[in-house]
């Protein structure tokens, strides 16, 4: 069964793309129509594709790997916030830190930084600072909060990242690209679907839209997340299982020698009084 369906994205808004005048031929595959000088994008395409896509990230997240939510736009912002932190995944809403994914280690030294400052001010020792001073700690505190605070969970690259609009996010595409990492993104008819792992052909303006790819992609994610939980008890159940089966063999074993070894001694008594 489809995750979304014809008259769901058509509600939202999903169909609508940019004008003729500033289309990218190589979404030519996606678009429907031309109305009023603006392409309509096929949503029975779009539907297609947001389930391709969101069967690989509920893949992606029922192994236990990170996906990475990037969307800087403005009336994306909200929407990405709320949703990966519900499926509790790290994302970036502010500028897109260059090098993030290529240069790695230098964005966790500054995650590392904003948790140092928050031990240093929580054991006192920044107590004696002047007000200056902790007036300058407590912005450089902020602006890395701003920053990467959503990422501060995120110790290593991501398996994954999903993009709303290529264009803005166009950096944070190329370095997923160089290391080749899966780039899963919403790809509107203005846009260069080239680099893109898994698109979804959608306006990528519209909130209503982009609420509603996201939340039939991160409902998969809560899915893959919850069959991986469900998978780590069956697990733990089967070895504690097997644990008590291990201990049990050693009892019933001297529970079966001393059946023997009374039937012996009822065996032999007989043969004992005769021999009175």
């Amino acid at each position: 069964m489809s995750r979304t369906n014809f008259d769901q994205l058509l509600q939202a808004g999903c169909h609508f793309g940019h004008l003729k005048r500033k289309w990218n031929p190589a979404m030519a595959p996606y678009i429907f129509m031309e109305r009023n000088g603006i392409h309509i994008i096929d949503l029975n395409k779009t539907v297609v594709k947001i389930d391709e896509a969101a069967e690989a990230l509920k893949q992606i997240a029922k192994s236990g790997k990170k996906i990475l939510f990037v969307a800087t736009k403005k009336q994306a912002k909200d929407i990405v916030a709320e949703k990966a932190t519900s499926i509790n995944m790290p994302y970036v809403i502010e500028r897109w830190p260059g090098g993030m994914l290529t240069n790695f280690p230098t964005i966790r030294k500054a995650v590392k930084k904003m948790a140092n400052i928050d031990k240093l001010m929580a054991d006192g020792t920044f107590s004696n600072l002047s007000k200056r001073e902790l007036l300058q700690v407590t912005r450089q505190r902020a602006k890395l909060e701003k920053n990467l605070g959503s990422i501060a969970d995120l110790t290593r690259l991501p398996s994954a990242i999903f993009v709303v609009d290529v264009l803005k996010e166009n950096i944070a595409i190329k370095e997923a690209n160089r290391l080749g990492i899966p780039v899963f993104a919403m790809v509107d008819t203005n846009s260069d679907p080239n680099g893109i792992d898994f698109l979804i052909p959608a306006n990528d303006d519209a909130k209503d839209s982009i609420d509603t790819v996201l939340t039939a992609c991160c409902q998969a994610i809560a899915e893959g997340l919850e069959e991986r939980k469900a998978e780590k008890a069956d697990e733990k159940a089967a070895a504690e299982q097997a644990e008590e089966a291990a201990e049990a063999k050693p009892r019933r074993a001297r529970k079966a020698r001393k059946e023997e070894e009374a039937e012996e001694a009822e065996a032999n008594a007989p043969a004992a009084e005769d021999e009175e």
